[in-house]
């Protein structure tokens, strides 16, 4: 019997911040893994496919921005909210046009972030800069 609660993968390699995500995801009914790097997610990808993906970009080898695009290239429609420390308009461009549902800074506001996966959840990934531009 398979889980009911959509299931929310963390990819940052700060310990402290994939701590505290899944302390906040679980106490708001949700299924959820973190994982320290974007190579040791696409290794666990292929046994269970989440519903909504939370990336840092700045990690170390496979960073985030690499991962958001390798999904792309390989059609994985995962909805992406993006997160990081170094907020660079361009990047935020850029993550957005590649099709992430949402881009924050750290630290991170619960409220603004649990929204942001719901909506995601329900809405699904976005893939193309025109539905990023329809979207508000």
């Amino acid at each position: 019997m398979s889980d009911p609660r959509p299931y929310v993968a963390v990819v940052d390699d700060e310990e402290s911040v994939r701590r505290a995500l899944v302390r906040l995801l679980r106490a708001s009914a949700f299924d959820v893994e973190a994982f320290a790097s974007g190579q040791s997610f696409l290794e666990a990808l292929p046994a269970r496919r989440p519903d909504c993906l939370v990336l840092d970009i700045q990690m170390a080898g496979l960073t985030g921005r690499d991962l958001q695009r390798h999904l792309a290239v390989c059609e994985v429609r995962i909805p992406v909210i993006i997160m990081t420390a170094y907020d660079e308009p361009m990047m935020r461009e850029q993550c957005l046009a590649d099709g992430a549902y949402a881009y924050f800074r750290k630290p991170l506001r619960g409220d603004a972030l649990m929204a942001s996966i719901n909506a995601a959840i329900t809405h699904g990934p976005r893939n193309s800069p025109l539905q990023n531009a329809a979207r508000p």
